[in-house]
């Protein structure tokens, strides 16, 4: 893993004070083609509910919390009406359980963040002053792509542990008819949702995912946002050095500039991909327009 920090780094690529790292490569160009794979219009929602009465079902350490202030209009105008409303506080972590993107100031390695910007000046109380979810305003609207591993297989689910190769990536593209292009949003199918629904969570949280060897092929792909149905990488890791246990994020997020979406609901989609013979489709994933936060929860949609 440390010599791919350095091997498949994107650092200057895109200029020195570049914020938006692989995102760069959805072009007016990328998403004008991404449009005309619109067919009939089928649209497929990749993420999980949030439920404040169950926070962290996956014991990533998510909070949510929400309080709902009700009498709205006594609380604004000093008087009740015929017509009412309530309003709610909302505050959440949102790395962990749901489904969310990772922004680049999310993980540094040796104090650096992606581009270099010194960790020190990316992480204050105040928030992330560089590397920010906010330089994603103009939203991640891209062709997507999904590789379905279990099918590749023909089995329903990858058992934990299972370590997703660049070959099998390569193998699901030929199987399924598609090829990962430049800007391209892929998104990995492990069946780990599947799995926990059947049996039952594992009891040591260990899970199928990317093996650190699919990193060049990210790189060599251009590939502009990543996405699991679980936390990236495979559990147990494969390294048995601390530093080297998520090389997808530590890689990815800081030496590609590449953005990440964990836990992503991915087992409809492939549904209705096998249903249509279709692994393409337009992503339109809209995070938070806020600034200094390291995270969006998102609800990417794919419209077929």
């Amino acid at each position: 893993m440390i010599g791919y920090l350095q091997k498949l780094s994107n650092w200057g690529r895109w200029g020195h004070d570049d914020r938006l790292g692989t995102l760069n490569l959805v072009t007016d160009d990328v998403r004008r083609a991404a449009a005309g794979t619109v067919r009939d219009g089928t649209a497929v929602s990749l993420s999980f509910d949030m439920d404040p009465q169950n926070p962290d079902p996956l014991g990533h350490g998510t909070v949510i919390q929400r309080y709902m202030e009700l009498n709205e209009v006594e609380a604004l105008f000093g008087r009740a009406g015929r017509f009412d409303a309530v309003r709610e506080y909302v505050g959440l972590i949102a790395h962990g359980s749901p489904t969310h993107l990772d922004g680049l100031a999310h993980f540094s390695w040796d104090g650096k963040n992606y581009n270099g910007f010194d960790m020190s000046d990316v992480r204050t109380v105040g928030g992330a002053t560089k590397l920010s979810v906010h330089h994603a305003a103009q939203g991640i609207i891209t062709r997507g792509v999904l590789l379905d591993i279990p099918a590749l297989h023909g089995v329903p689910w990858l058992e934990p542990g299972h370590a997703i190769n660049p070959d099998e990536l390569a193998a699901a593209e030929e199987r399924q008819g598609v090829t990962v292009r430049a800007g391209d949003a892929l998104f990995v199918r492990t069946g780990n949702f599947a799995r926990t629904a059947a049996e039952g969570p594992h009891p040591d949280d260990h899970a199928a995912g990317l093996s650190a060897a699919t990193l060049p092929f990210l790189r060599e792909r251009d590939v502009a946002l990543l996405s699991t149905d679980g936390q990236q990488e495979v559990s147990p890791a494969e390294s048995a050095d601390f530093d080297l246990r998520m090389p997808i994020h530590v890689v990815g997020l800081v030496a590609l500039g590449l953005w990440l979406v964990d836990n992503a609901a991915l087992d409809e989609l492939a549904r209705t991909c096998q249903e249509k013979n279709r692994w393409e489709f337009l992503l339109s994933l809209v995070p938070w327009r806020m600034i200094g936060v390291t995270s969006s929860a998102v609800n990417p949609v794919a419209v077929f």
